[in-house]
């Protein structure tokens, strides 16, 4: 069993100690080690049975071990990954047992991907991805890196989504779109033209709002 820590002791972190325990099921591989995140409030109490063992600069004393990023903000992941970037740390990809992928899939370092997900042919997908529940992944996509798919995320086939994007719950991309890098997609929405500014976009179809 490899020792594995969570950076972020919140909701996603919670969920994905659930998944590495889902994965132990089938495979057993991780040992959880505890969550380290840099809210004192958090530290030295349990979150879903597990410890928080403290602040990020923890893991400057854990050389060689597994970590994950379990941050939904795109941005601050990426911020995360950055700093610790002098550690030397490996990095978890972790995929639930139900997702049905396609046998040629990449997947980069550092990715989630959660339950009931389905990836489709020739799909490339960076480090520090995040996909969770229920989304579909289309034929030749590309999922740059430090991107977010919240829950019931649909993207349609060809589509290029450029680093730090974050795509709300349940929005849609309709085949062959690119989105810009540091775009935020909210909830529900429905790209239905390449989005070429950052931004947020909302509605349906989306439209820029910030």
């Amino acid at each position: 069993m490899k020792d594995l820590y969570i950076i972020g002791a919140g909701g996603f972190g919670k969920e994905v100690a659930w998944l590495v325990e889902r994965i132990n099921k089938v495979n057993p591989t991780w040992s959880i080690v505890g969550y380290v995140d840099d809210n004192e409030s958090l530290w030295n109490k349990k979150i879903y049975d597990y410890p928080v063992l403290g602040g990020i600069s923890y893991l400057e004393k854990c050389k060689d071990s597994y970590v994950v990023c379990a941050i939904g903000n795109a941005d601050t992941k990426h911020a995360i990954i950055q700093k610790l970037r002098k550690y030397a740390l490996q990095y978890a990809t972790l995929i639930d047992p139900s997702v049905i992928m396609s046998r040629n899939v990449k997947i980069g370092e550092g990715t989630i991907i959660c339950a009931g997900t389905i990836i489709s042919v020739d799909v490339t997908i960076g480090n520090h991805v995040s996909i969770d529940w229920d989304c579909t992944i289309g034929h030749d996509d590309v999922i740059s890196d430090f991107v977010t798919a919240y829950p019931s995320v649909n993207i349609s086939g060809c589509c290029n989504i450029e680093e730090r994007v974050e795509l709300g719950t349940g929005m849609r991309i309709i085949q062959g779109l690119s989105i810009k890098e540091a775009v935020i997609v909210g909830a529900g929405a429905c790209v239905v033209k390449n989005i070429e500014e950052s931004g947020v976009y909302v509605g349906v179809p989306a439209k820029k709002i910030k």
